[in-house]
């Protein structure tokens, strides 16, 4: 399901991946997610992407086991990878106007194409995942939010505990929020806790921008 604003080009992309084992004629668990997204940027488009492996009972996946595998992701990361670039051109959109959001093992995937990938989106919104494994490095210009219930038994929030400490450890603009008694999922306070963080986290990189400028202002006073 695509979102489009109304009459000016849009600027910017939010693209939300959903969670594996959902039924693809089922309620749009994504909906809450996009409406907040879209009535706090009314010029921006939101694109849901559906996994695209079926397992036995017709559930959309995105790798053919239940558990996430490096195997699994590795597959995965490609066509999600080409499929971003893809939408990006064609709405004309440098990567730091596109986003990511995953609920799941779609947050999983999320975070794991922003490290296989550089240059990728400019931001990504982790609900009620993690990373496949203990992240190595910083993704570079990438504002990584995580949104985490302290009750999800599916995703123990120690392990988007460790991931948070790795990448600010290695630099990265990362925020993290546990909430408590909240259960596996998108639930309304991860959201809520989402647009917060959107409207107020400045990226390192513009606080870096603006110290060079400060500088280079008091050089040329000199």
């Amino acid at each position: 399901m695509t979102s489009v604003p109304d009459a000016a080009p849009p600027d910017l992309l939010f693209v939300l991946l959903p969670d594996s084992a959902i039924a693809p004629d089922g309620p749009d668990t994504l909906a809450p997610l996009a409406a907040a997204l879209q009535a706090q940027y009314p010029k921006a488009v939101t694109l849901n992407l559906h996994p695209p492996l079926r397992d036995g009972e017709g559930r959309c996946r995105w790798w053919p086991q239940a558990a996430p595998s490096h195997a699994g992701v590795a597959a995965a990361l490609p066509p999600l990878i080409e499929r971003l670039r893809m939408e990006a051109r064609k709405r004309d959109l440098p990567w730091q106007r596109v986003a990511l959001a995953g609920v799941g093992d779609g947050a999983l995937l999320a975070l794991e194409a922003v490290q296989a990938e550089a240059a990728l989106v400019g931001r990504v919104m982790a609900f009620a995942g993690s990373h496949l494994a203990r992240p190595e490095a910083a993704p570079q210009d990438v504002c990584v939010h995580l949104f985490h219930g302290l009750a999800d038994q599916r995703f123990p929030y120690r392990h988007v505990v460790d991931a948070a400490q790795a990448l600010v450890d290695l630099g990265a603009d990362v925020t993290a929020d546990l909430l408590p008694h909240l259960d596996h999922g998108l639930h309304p306070a991860l959201i809520a806790k989402a647009m917060e963080q959107l409207r107020t986290f400045i990226p390192g990189r513009l606080w870096r921008e603006a110290v060079l400028a400060a500088r280079e202002s008091d050089r040329q006073a000199d």
